[in-house]
């Protein structure tokens, strides 16, 4: 069971990199160098972040892609929750009957951890992830 899909980790690299250049506009081709996600897919992440109001987009000569919303107030959930949010447990995947009214222990828990991860990530912002960042050489490639 996954929590986090590979299209919310590229959506994190994607708006992680564009708080740290938050000087001018990235293109999709720079954000794709600089997190090593498929420029064609990431393409089509960033549009799902500009439709949440995740990122903005600029057309034309100087163009590309920056932060919409402040990093001191866009959480890790806000980007996750704009491309896939985390699947919650709302009743018995089995669909049991004696289930029907209470998840079973086991989901249950399964379903506790899932709030455990998310209340995580709302409470952990962008900010705070580029501020950890410093000094580091970012996703293992040169910035």
């Amino acid at each position: 069971m996954n929590t986090i899909s590979q299209t919310a980790e590229y959506a994190l690299r994607a708006v992680v990199s564009l708080a740290g250049h938050r000087d001018r506009p990235l293109t999709t081709r720079e954000i794709a160098e600089k997190t090593r996600v498929p420029a064609d897919y990431l393409s089509k992440v960033l549009q799902v972040l500009v439709r949440g109001g995740i990122v903005a987009s600029r057309r034309g000569l100087g163009g590309g892609f920056t932060l919409a919303r402040d990093p001191e107030e866009l959480t890790i959930l806000d980007v996750v929750d704009a491309v896939d949010p985390i699947q919650r447990i709302r009743e018995c995947p089995l669909h049991l009957p004696e289930h029907r009214h209470a998840l079973c222990p086991l989901h249950r828990r399964l379903d506790q951890a899932m709030a455990a991860i998310e209340e995580s990530l709302r409470q952990t912002t962008v900010a705070e992830i580029t501020a950890d960042r410093a000094g580091q050489v970012p996703f293992g490639g040169e910035d």
